[in-house]
């Protein structure tokens, strides 16, 4: 009993004397370290199934991009993920908002999904995973379902790691919004 008591309050005086001094941990999520907020998002050219075949963050710089990793083409929940954010398109491009979607598959991969689910935004082939754990959504083979928003220039503004496919487009539209209306 009384090294029970000992311990809980030796932890309890550990997190005290870390609160004490503002110690803040860097947010570490299943995948790898976050890219800090309001700082600029990591730059990243990757290979894509539209346009000239490649793109890059920058391309994109006076727009806000929805950057949104997620695990593998064709899957159940990575489909409904992007079938809502295609339903939201008109509601992203009203918005001055670019949707590009990476994974690891390849760039046929990406293109036959696009086909098959009337796909129209870019999705990005991130084949070594390089992009994706510079945004610390990497696991192993595959990148994990994470979304990142990014104002027009190029500051990582919100992260979303709690992702649920069905609701995350209408969570990003929101956020999107809270964010143009306190940078106007």
């Amino acid at each position: 009993m009384f090294r029970q008591t000992f311990s809980s309050l030796l932890l309890a005086s550990c997190f005290a004397f870390l609160a004490w001094f503002n110690f803040v941990p860097t947010a570490i999520a299943m995948g790898g370290e976050q890219p800090p907020l309001d700082e600029p998002a990591p730059e990243f050219s990757l290979p894509t199934h539209t346009g000239d075949g490649e793109i890059s963050l920058s391309d994109y710089q006076g727009k806000w991009v929805v950057l949104y990793f997620y695990p593998q083409d064709f899957s159940s929940g990575c489909t409904l993920e992007a079938r809502r954010f295609q339903q939201d398109l008109p509601k992203y491009t009203e918005r001055n908002a670019q949707i590009l979607g990476v994974s690891a598959d390849n760039v046929n991969s990406h293109a036959e999904f696009c086909d098959s689910e009337g796909l129209t935004f870019p999705l990005l082939a991130d084949a070594d995973g390089s992009v994706s754990k510079a945004y610390g959504s990497w696991l192993g083979v595959r990148a994990l379902r994470h979304t990142y928003l990014i104002d027009p220039e190029g500051v990582l503004r919100e992260t979303f790691l709690g992702v649920k496919p069905a609701i995350h487009s209408a969570e990003v539209l929101a956020h999107l919004d809270k964010l143009r209306s306190e940078t106007s």
